[in-house]
């Protein structure tokens, strides 16, 4: 979607201004954060396939000189080692295999924090899930590779994005579109809030659902779902003496973009609603989005949960 045909001017904590704020659905490129990969050891150097670099697992292929790689690689040389080019046939590599057995090794992401140690066949399974490893750049207008810890993505998207930064636990955006009848499966904004000491990313876009246009919002965490629990949020957006809310909790950047909005995890408006929140003359979209972000804080007394709303 051009940024031509949308202005999105935006207001926080009920203040209004003056700003126009436009989106850009180009990639963007940055530098990954360094990787935080423990160092190898000789044996860890031994189990490493020389095809993939990946770490080996059962079964271990090697050649006749000795030469290893693993088994999802001995289907890709087409039956030939890549060191020596000799015929691999099916020998498998026992003695690889036991000693990978009596090796513990710790996370990869230990330079992150994480200060597991694990049985070398059920590290793999770990890293997959460590809450230590790098998140993914959540910009949703187009596919960013980049990876890294939530410092240096918030930095990203405000040098590298240009994503408009704000401070403070409300907001209040007004969304005007020229044409409402130009409907892409396009992110129209990207806002970061910095509240409670955390950041979250606001959503607004509008897709396809089946055949009926929509318009959406939702809130992501930077962090982890566990902290993210911590939070509450809630969305408002009405005019002419109707209104739609939403409340619920902010979903993870764990969780990608696409997945957020496919399960429709947050404020859905039609587009004959949105046009009715307009003015109803069907010439132009002009949506003002309201909300607030809170922290739940645990009661001891009551075993409820109490918002701490933030001033």
């Amino acid at each position: 979607m051009g940024s031509d045909s949308i202005e999105c001017v935006s207001s926080i904590d009920g203040m209004d201004d003056d700003t126009t704020l436009t989106q850009s659905s180009k990639p963007h490129g940055g530098a990954a954060a360094p990787a935080g990969i423990a160092p190898s050891t000789s044996v860890h150097k031994l189990l490493e396939c020389p095809v993939c670099a990946n770490s080996m697992y059962p079964p271990i292929h090697q050649c006749q000189n000795g030469h290893t790689l693993c088994s999802t690689c001995k289907t890709r040389v087409q039956n030939r080692c890549p060191t020596c080019r000799q015929e691999l046939g099916d020998i498998r590599c026992l003695a690889l295999e036991k000693v990978a057995e009596s090796l513990e090794l710790p996370c990869k992401y230990y330079s992150h924090g994480c200060p597991e140690v694990f049985p070398y066949y059920s590290k793999s399974k770990h890293e997959s899930q460590c809450n230590y490893r790098p998140y993914n750049c959540p910009y949703a207008g187009s596919e960013c590779s980049v990876v890294g810890d939530i410092p240096f993505l918030v930095t990203h998207l405000r040098d590298d994005h240009k994503v408009d930064m704000h401070t403070g636990c409300t907001f209040n955006h007004r969304y005007v579109k020229s044409n409402p009848r130009e409907v892409e499966n396009a992110t129209w904004m990207l806002t970061v809030f910095n509240c409670f000491g955390q950041s979250f990313c606001l959503h607004f876009e509008a897709f396809q659902l089946g055949m009926a246009p929509v318009y959406m919002a939702f809130l992501r965490f930077m962090g982890d779902e566990n902290d993210a629990r911590n939070f509450s949020y809630s969305l408002e957006v009405g005019a002419n003496g109707r209104k739609l809310t939403w409340e619920g909790t902010p979903r993870s950047i764990r969780d990608s973009h696409r997945k957020v909005r496919d399960s429709h995890d947050g404020l859905i408006i039609q587009r004959n609603m949105a046009l009715f929140f307009s003015g109803g003359e069907r010439k132009e979209l002009k949506l003002r989005v309201t909300g607030r972000i809170w922290k739940e804080q645990q009661n001891s007394d009551a075993a409820v949960c109490m918002p701490n709303l933030c001033s």
